[in-house]
């Protein structure tokens, strides 16, 4: 058919002719674009059968001819009825050169040949593979099928390993923190039914297996569990409640004596010992270093205890003494800076209060340091709804029940497992509500560490006042001649002042290497020697 031919016909012929040539897509094409479509597929066809079309030229039988007619008519006949109201001469189109007609009952011949011929290979096909099942398995009864072809697909196909921290929300559901305690866009969920059938809690270490994310899921989805808090799910489900455990005194001493250097944690040791399950308070003013002698404190127990869990939280701190503290510290190091809402405040320090009694709760040994006590309280009165009461200083008093709750926790474990929490407390900002919060706080604690700001100023380090520190029931942390040695030197001081005592103190450990060898350079009075 010439492009000629074609041009002066109209456009519904156009897409007739092209249906007849299986086309696609002909309603969104324009009449230039269908004519060049058409002569295409003419070129295709002729191309591919060259040797038939010109061996039909020749000779062309009366069967052909009578098969053309045919599938002229049952082309016209499938044209919808709307076609048959357009004019007589574009009703039905015939074709205009014998050379036509031949093309397009090739067309039409091939296809059902090779339809014909898919159809027989995909019946060969299956019953070869009936064949092969039949043989394989001659019996039609399926207890003689083997176990492997009954058993369904298992979930790890489809699934990847998950671990993080559980959080529970009030809506009974909760998530997997992945970035330890902070929420994120990897955040798995877990359904209430896990929580509900492996009894789990806010705070729990889980790690199991997740369905893979898809493009419309917000998030993924816990499948179920391997361990919990390390342990497996038979000792998880048999765990106590941290409430219901037994707390004693700490009698187990945390050995903070590292180098000879290191004379704040040396002095530490003697004057106010730090015990596990300990609930210890460093009362200090602004400048005296009670950020650094945390951060000695957390080294010397990740040195010498590195089987206990070490936590430092640092509430309403600057940047960069996080960061600090994060490359000079082996612990987790959980922080809000002063830029932060209180709001997350109150979210990092709940966190790390759940962790560590479900690690307590395994029979665990945790170490919680804070800084400060004094700024979650502030974060607290910021944000509970006012009692209607107030202290002085605009404290509420219902702001001070949570920071006890999280301070009290701390305690020894009869029968295994403590939590030590030593937090920092502050005094002499000028501002009234920090002195009302410590003077709350104040017989909470069965240790306190006073740092005192004037021999910070005279650069005597560490600047501990001697006088005022000290350990409940020391006795059971210190051995005899150690506490021997503290009741002498409190004795034969206590009439002097702050920084010569410290001083003179420090002066004596710079000569000696251990507490030891400073322990038998005091003479001790036989008052004592008798008790």
């Amino acid at each position: 058919m010439d492009l000629e031919d074609l041009k002066k016909k109209k456009i519904s012929d156009l897409r007739y002719i092209g249906k007849m040539l299986s086309i696609k897509s002909m309603t969104k094409m324009t009449k230039q674009e269908l004519i060049e479509a058409i002569l295409a597929s003419e070129r295709q066809s002729t191309a591919s059968d060259k040797t038939e079309t010109e061996d039909s030229k020749t000779a062309l039988t009366e069967a052909d001819r009578a098969e053309s007619t045919e599938i002229e008519a049952e082309g016209a006949e499938s044209v919808p009825q709307e076609r048959t109201e357009i004019a007589e001469d574009t009703s039905v189109i015939k074709p205009e050169s014998e050379q036509e007609r031949v093309a397009t009952a090739r067309i039409k011949r091939n296809r059902k040949n090779n339809n014909s011929r898919k159809q027989k290979k995909t019946e060969n096909l299956s019953n070869h593979t009936e064949n092969i099942e039949e043989s394989a398995y001659p019996s039609g009864n399926q207890k003689n099928i083997p176990e492997e072809k009954k058993e369904e697909p298992k979930p790890q196909d489809n699934t990847e390993e998950a671990e993080g921290l559980l959080e529970i929300l009030p809506e009974g559901y909760g998530f997997l923190r992945v970035g330890k305690y902070f929420s994120g866009n990897k955040d798995v969920y877990v359904p209430p039914t896990l929580i509900r059938k492996f009894c789990l809690k806010t705070g729990d270490q889980i790690r199991g297996r997740s369905k893979i994310q898809r493009e419309n899921d917000k998030y993924q989805a816990l499948c179920f569990i391997n361990t919990i808090n390390g342990d497996s799910i038979e000792n998880a489900l048999k765990r106590k409640p941290f409430e219901s455990l037994v707390p004693i005194y700490p009698d187990e001493k945390i050995r903070l004596e590292t180098v000879q250097n290191e004379l704040s944690t040396r002095l530490i040791d003697l004057i106010a010992p730090i015990g596990k399950g300990q609930r210890g308070m460093i009362v200090s003013p602004p400048k005296a270093g009670k950020t650094v002698l945390l951060k000695k404190i957390a080294n010397a127990i990740s040195e010498n205890y590195p089987e206990i869990k070490l936590i430092l939280l640092l509430i309403d701190e600057r940047p960069e003494e996080v960061t600090d503290m994060r490359e000079s510290v082996k612990g987790d190091v959980i922080s809000s800076t002063f830029d932060e809402m209180p709001e997350k405040h109150i979210k990092v320090s709940e966190m790390v209060f759940e962790r560590a009694k479900r690690l307590v709760e395994h029979g665990n040994d945790v170490v919680i340091l804070m800084d400060s006590l004094t700024r979650l309280a502030r974060a607290y009165n910021i944000t509970i709804s006012p009692t209607g009461r107030s202290l002085s200083g605009g404290l509420d008093p219902g702001a001070l029940y949570n920071p006890k709750r999280f301070f009290g926790a701390a305690r020894n474990i009869r029968g295994g497992g403590s939590l030590t929490i030593v937090a920092t407390a502050l005094i002499d900002t000028g501002s009234k509500m920090d002195d009302v919060i410590f003077e709350e706080f104040k017989g909470t604690g069965n240790m306190e560490l006073h740092l005192d700001r004037k021999l910070s100023e005279k650069r005597i380090f560490p600047a501990i006042d001697i006088n005022k520190s000290g350990t409940r029931k020391e006795e059971l942390l210190l051995s005899e001649k150690e506490l021997n040695s503290v009741f002498a030197i409190r004795r034969a001081m206590s009439n002097l002042g702050t920084g010569d005592v410290t001083e003179m103190i420090v002066n004596k450990m710079m000569k000696t290497k251990k507490n030891e060898e400073f322990i038998k350079t005091i003479n001790i009075p036989q008052e004592l020697q008798k008790n």
